[in-house]
């Protein structure tokens, strides 16, 4: 799937994004926090602790969010992010991110970076993805038809959720390995493939 065409582009009237791996680098390797909980191959980290009970379930997600606290403490702007940011504020259009990270650490990465984002939602808000409930929210608030938002991410579950929800998937690839761009609409390299005038 290559790169949106101007004329593409234009049907975009709102960008929701996911935050690490697309807006942020949180220099985070997942496969640790699976070998630590031992998630089975297959099974999302959140759902697989949906399935733990008593202290058990208690113990995994504190091992989560101590995860997520050091990627947001780590984070850095992915290249683009913050100038493609900048180009779509300048020309008002609504944006919101979706994640599945805690309120409290998008938060804390966000401001880390002084980054402005009118709407975020995180895990506390909606089924987490690739369910569609959190780009159906969005859209609602906007009052937006789906297909005319964007969601930009750079994992499987954010193009389903994509998919799910009736939105433009939009896959981010900075490492050009292509290994979901069978579930996308567009497929990106850099953020300046998505800018146009």
């Amino acid at each position: 799937m290559p790169a949106p065409d101007r004329q593409q582009l234009s049907r975009a009237r709102a960008v929701i994004f996911d935050l690490d791996g697309t807006l942020v680098d949180s220099q985070l390797d997942f496969r640790v926090i699976r070998q630590q909980l031992r998630c089975p191959d297959g099974v999302g980290v959140l759902e697989y602790v949906d399935t733990l009970a008593g202290d058990a379930r208690e113990q995994a997600l504190a091992a989560v969010l101590a995860f997520e606290r050091r990627g947001a403490e780590a984070a850095t702007w992915m290249p683009g992010a913050r100038e493609y940011l900048d180009w779509l504020q300048s020309r008002g259009l609504p944006l919101a991110i979706l994640t599945r990270n805690a309120r409290e650490v998008a938060r804390l990465t966000m401001a880390g970076l002084g980054m402005a984002m009118p709407m975020l939602l995180a895990r506390e808000d909606c089924a987490p993805k690739p369910a569609p409930d959190g780009l159906l929210k969005i859209a609602r608030h906007w009052q937006l038809p789906v297909h005319e938002c964007v969601y930009i991410g750079d994992f499987i579950y954010d193009l389903q959720a994509a998919r799910n929800a009736g939105m433009i998937a939009c896959y981010f690839d900075p490492d050009r390995t292509g290994e979901f761009a069978d579930h996308a609409d567009w497929h990106i390299h850099h953020f300046n493939e998505l800018t146009h005038d």
